[in-house]
């Protein structure tokens, strides 16, 4: 069986305030597409965070609307959709059941869907479990085997504080994501028939990932870590979360990663599909299928005079490297650089000649300290009509 990998699509974002959303287009709605009708997998699993946010902009919805339907109408290929951590999974998971007869299988609950699929070989389930905090989890979990009484108040622990609530059907108390899992896993293994080949598609921080600046934290203090061992009995793990493109236990654990760099951590990192192949035994091999985004992310160094000279439609962010702040630095530069997310001083140190200007500076009257002041940013002396502006703010600053 082939199966195309995918996640963390985040439609609807921007970055440094530029909407990525032409960019995302440009890749999922072309390159993607491209590859799902030259590698004709029998299915495409897209593991959460399809959205940026629980509320997407109408473009985003539109955007995700068209791709899905030039998959599953206009190519043909099946489509298993999880929620993230960054989507709404009742808005995501509207018309589940009844779109699932046409393709398009979304896991609407976090107990887990499962799904038949069929190669040469033989059945395959196919299970997707959206993402579930573990707050949500105890809310599901059946409480047929939970300790406190009914009519107790119960503790629910998540990684935040834990609250008190008092209800009428006690669930588990889940303390943090790997003790859900631990609970979660053998129901997602019951939703498979005995003796089948099995895939999971989750959205979770499985520990020995390595993260980027660009996701949103499920937890604090490594709560939101899972333990690889909790997967056991999974052929493939398809996952999403983390946006780097990587593999844990020996390959049977993947992460696609995100199909654009959302971050500067990101910045010249190959973007990939994971393509996906099963054989009649449950072996697997992956391959890096690679994406070529419209504008890349970069980090680009130098001093003001040597960008200024020149100029690119990337997505940068970009380091000064000269000593002092050049005044309207950053919107000299966006005119030659339309795409800027960033930008920063990197000098760490002024030599002596400044040094000593400085020390000079703060031993001098408050008028000559501004008019050093203003040589400084605007390399150009303090205009004669200016001055009795500047005496004038001086003086009232001075007042007690």
């Amino acid at each position: 069986m082939r199966l195309l990998h995918t996640a963390d699509w985040h439609l609807g974002r921007t970055l440094g305030g530029h909407s990525l959303h032409q960019d995302q287009e440009f890749l999922l709605a072309g390159q993607f597409l491209a590859m799902v009708r030259d590698t004709r997998p029998d299915a495409v699993l897209i593991a959460g965070d399809i959205f940026d946010r629980a509320v997407p902009p109408a473009d985003a919805v539109e955007l995700l609307d068209e791709i899905l339907h030039r998959l599953i109408i206009g190519l043909g290929v099946p489509v298993v959709l999880i929620p993230g951590n960054h989507d709404d999974a009742r808005r995501l998971s509207f018309g589940a059941r009844l779109l699932a007869g046409g393709g398009l299988h979304i896991a609407d609950s976090p107990l887990g869907r499962a799904w038949e699929f069929a190669d040469a070989h033989g059945p395959i389930s196919i299970v997707g479990a959206g993402y579930a905090s573990p707050l949500l989890l105890a809310q599901k979990l059946p409480a047929a085997n939970a300790a406190a009484d009914h009519a107790t108040p119960r503790v629910v622990a998540d990684h935040s504080t834990p609250r008190v609530v008092a209800d009428h059907a006690t669930p588990r108390v889940v303390a943090d994501h790997d003790a859900g899992m631990a609970l979660l896993a053998p129901m997602l293994h019951a939703l498979c028939p005995p003796g089948q080949r099995r895939v999971l598609v989750a959205h979770a921080f499985v520990a020995g990932g390595t993260e980027t600046e660009s996701e949103r934290g499920l937890s604090v203090g490594g709560t939101g870590q899972i333990s690889a061992a909790r997967f056991a009995g999974f052929q493939y793990v398809a996952l999403g979360h983390l946006h780097r493109p990587q593999s844990l236990a020996e390959g049977r654990l993947r992460y696609s990663g995100s199909p654009l760099a959302y971050s500067t951590s990101e910045a010249d990192q190959q973007k990939s599909v994971t393509l996906v192949e099963i054989d009649a035994q449950g072996a697997i091999r992956t391959e890096e299928l690679p994406l070529t985004p419209r504008y890349p992310l970069r980090i680009v160094s130098g001093d003001f005079q040597t960008l200024l000279a020149a100029t690119s439609q990337d997505y940068l962010s970009l380091e000064l490297t000269d000593l002092l702040p050049i005044a309207e630095a950053q919107r000299r530069l966006a005119e030659r650089y339309p795409r800027i997310i960033g930008l920063r001083w990197v000098a760490e140190a002024l030599p002596p000649s400044a040094t000593a200007l400085t020390a000079a500076a703060r031993a001098a009257s408050p008028l000559d300290q501004f008019e050093a002041f203003h040589q400084a940013m605007r390399n150009a002396p303090l205009p004669p009509e200016a001055r009795p502006v500047v005496i004038a703010a001086l003086t009232a600053a001075e007042q007690p």
